[in-house]
């Protein structure tokens, strides 16, 4: 093992990092990290150095020797790290506003990962994850980048194609979320619930159910149906499942699945608290806000619960796990977004799924429990997968007639003369982080 250990946090001015810091703390013993740097941009720059003052307080009270550095250098930051995460939002929350309010006002769902919003973010997230991945490929080329910046799928499909730094790994709590849910309906520490997960992020099915490492899935999938209200994430509306639907799909679906398989009921309830003046991103801005009220209080040294308020609470408490497991070559099983390799027949090796995986220190290694995907979510996958890859394919080139592919074929759209001017809408309302759409002279280097 490494004598020194560096990580590299990007997005540290985040309200999660609080959690990561925490999970560090906690793992210590197993993962004994010198040096935390954490990075920002300029006009995140407060949020960065409080957060910095409040990790030092946790460090400080835990009494270990782990040292936190804030900077707005990236590249000084990543120099020599072990492991980069990255939680980036381009263009912050007045951008994913946008993403959710411009669909609704053309009668869309607006969520800021699927549909019209998912993909407008990847346009502006994925060429600076890619220049990230770069400068780790000449600064850091043994470091792993571990992603949970969304929408995951397309920046991990972005990361399988266009990268050369290879060591890379999607992230996501949906997966633990899940699982904590089903450990409230048996009435259990999640720690005892593991579940076999396939899919794509945010599109993943549960197959079966484990508990203390016994197949329980029949009587498990049993009560889920009868109480599936409580598997959900708090950034999504908690609409109860159709028992009969449940029965017939015999999987666990996601809570994302609701803006597909209950899409009018979805659709309506957003519209309704629109035309209120809601939005997720609102409620986010305001939670943030709270947050770092909070953060600045100087007697403040551990993670606040009022932390678990935010959608992505437990991803990084996920990311320290996922670190730990490469670091002491643990070969546990965890569910991350990787390249499909020979695991699922019905993609090309190539493509990138998210899977439960061994995580050993190469890497993840996908845990082959099925071969292919059942018919009955086949169809879906690949539309998504398609909608990954063309939303990919459109960011690194400055694509637009990919782009609009990607935004009508999407089923949450799935409408030429009304996705073509949501398109339109959105890219101007986005153009400052655009550059490849809206610069000439990237264009002409690209012809």
């Amino acid at each position: 093992m490494n004598k020194f250990l560096k990580i590299a946090t990007i997005g540290g001015g985040s309200s999660y990092t609080p959690e990561f810091l925490e999970g560090l703390i906690n793992r210590y013993g197993e993962l004994p990290v010198d040096e935390l740097w954490l990075v920002d941009i300029e006009e995140g720059l407060e949020k960065l150095e409080i957060i910095g003052e409040l990790g030092r307080r946790m460090v400080d009270k835990a009494n270990i020797p782990m040292k936190i550095f804030t900077t707005t250098d990236r590249k000084k930051a990543i120099k020599d790290a072990d492991f980069v995460t990255t939680q980036i939002r381009v263009g912050q929350l007045k951008a994913r506003a946008k993403d959710e309010s411009i669909p609704l006002s053309y009668g869309f769902i607006g969520q800021e990962t699927n549909g019209a919003g998912g993909l407008v973010k990847g346009l502006r997230t994925i060429p600076v994850i890619l220049e990230i991945a770069d400068e780790m490929n000449e600064l850091c080329p043994d470091a792993w980048l571990i992603n949970f910046t969304n929408p995951v799928g397309m920046v991990t499909e972005a990361l399988a194609r266009y990268s050369k730094h290879r060591k890379f790994i999607g992230l996501c709590n949906t997966p633990v979320g899940i699982e904590r849910g089903i450990a409230k309906i048996l009435d259990i520490d999640h720690s005892r619930v593991r579940i076999d997960f396939a899919g794509l992020n945010h599109m993943i099915y549960g197959f079966n159910i484990f508990v203390d490492n016994q197949n329980k899935t029949s009587e498990v999938f049993e009560r889920f149906v009868e109480n599936s209200i409580l598997v959900n994430m708090k950034n999504i509306d908690p609409m109860e499942w159709d028992e009969k639907f449940l029965k017939a799909l015999k999987l666990i679906p996601c809570p994302y699945h609701k803006y597909y398989y209950k899409q009018r009921d979805m659709l309506e309830s957003q519209l309704n608290q629109y035309k209120n003046g809601i939005t997720r991103a609102e409620e986010v801005i305001k939670t943030e806000s709270e947050l770092f009220n909070i953060y600045k209080n100087s007697e403040l040294n551990t993670k606040p619960i009022e932390l678990e308020k935010r959608g992505g609470a437990y991803y990084s408490d996920a990311a320290c796990n996922l670190i730990s497991s490469i670091y002491n070559n643990k070969g546990d099983l965890q569910v991350v977004s990787t390249i499909n390799g020979t695991t699922i027949k019905d993609f090309p090796p190539q493509y990138a799924i998210e899977i439960t995986s061994r995580i050993t220190k190469d890497g993840p290694v996908p845990y082959k429990f099925i071969d292919e995907f059942p018919v009955s979510i086949k169809g879906l996958i690949n539309q998504i997968k398609t909608f990954e890859i063309l939303g990919a394919e459109a960011a690194v080139e400055g694509n637009y007639d990919k782009s609009l592919l990607a935004m009508t074929l999407n089923p949450l759209i799935a409408n030429d003369i009304l996705g073509h001017r949501l398109l339109d809408e959105m890219l101007e309302a986005n153009r400052e982080y655009l550059p490849r759409f809206f610069n000439k002279e990237f264009h002409r280097e690209n012809q």
